[in-house]
């Protein structure tokens, strides 16, 4: 009686194929980071370089207005001046005849009951001093 042994299949390399050990992959996978992220500070090098070449041409701009601005007369300041006011003031969102009405009886009611209030803690000491000095 002859013991049967049971046969393990196992793949034998190619010859031009060698064995990855894992840490090849991960050698592997830290080089392609380190390449991404060259590329990435590459990208972000393009996009500094047009942030600076459009900050150079709004200081530009900004210096030219300046000269403007020097240019114009006092006069011409005070009118921008009340135009913007005007404009300003056309965004406000005035209250409604009603709420305005609702919100002084508010404030009036809340003005008496504070009065009352400040009222009764005056007469309260003042009682309470004219019985120390009665002693």
């Amino acid at each position: 009686m002859a013991k049967s042994k049971k046969s393990k299949k196992t793949k034998k390399p190619n010859a031009g194929s060698k064995k990855v050990t894992t840490s090849e992959k991960d050698s592997e996978k830290i080089t392609l980071a380190k390449e991404e992220n060259a590329e990435d500070s590459v990208k972000k090098s393009e996009t500094d370089t047009k942030t600076e070449k459009k900050s150079e041409k709004k200081t530009e701009s900004a210096k030219a207005s300046k000269k403007d601005e020097k240019k114009t007369s006092a006069f011409a300041k005070l009118a921008k001046y009340f135009r913007e006011c005007r404009s300003e003031v056309k965004k406000i969102v005035w209250p409604t005849p009603k709420t305005t009405f609702k919100n002084v009886g508010i404030v009036l009611s809340v003005l008496l009951v504070v009065g009352l209030f400040v009222y009764g803690l005056d007469t309260g000491f003042l009682a309470l001093l004219k019985l120390i000095m009665d002693i």
